[in-house]
Parts: C-alpha cells; sequence; structure tokens
C-alpha cells in the first residue's frame, strides 16, 4: 500500500498556500487542506483517461496537449 504523506512542516506550508492562493473558493481550499493532513493513498488514485471513459468525455488529443 503507497500512502503520500507530507511532514508537520510540510502540511503548514500546503495550507497556507491553500489559503493564500483560493481565497475565493473555500471548496477548494478545503480539499488541499484535507490534504495536506490526510495524505494521498496512491492505491486509490486513478488515472485520468479511467475518468474521462467513465464521464463520457472525448479521448484526450495529444496535439492539443499543453507542453
Amino acid at each position: 500500500m503507497a500512502n503520500l504523506t507530507f511532514s508537520e512542516a510540510e502540511q503548514r506550508e500546503l495550507r497556507d498556500a491553500a489559503r493564500t492562493e483560493f481565497p475565493g473558493n473555500p471548496a477548494l481550499a478545503y480539499v488541499l487542506e484535507n490534504l495536506a493532513s490526510e495524505g494521498i493513498d496512491m492505491d486509490r488514485c486513478r488515472d485520468w483517461d479511467d475518468i474521462r471513459a467513465e464521464k463520457g468525455l472525448p479521448e484526450r488529443d495529444e496535439a492539443s496537449d499543453v507542453a
């Protein structure tokens, strides 16, 4: 099981950045703060292409990707 966790200093920095960068979007700031404190369970992450297929979105156009 892979789990990405942050040190206390990294958690503080992520929380501060979330509040500073997203003052008009408290929901996004909350999600980022939650990720800082909870970490990320890499085993539960899904591939973007799988999410696209699940939502019925068109396949990604490689030519339109930003480098």
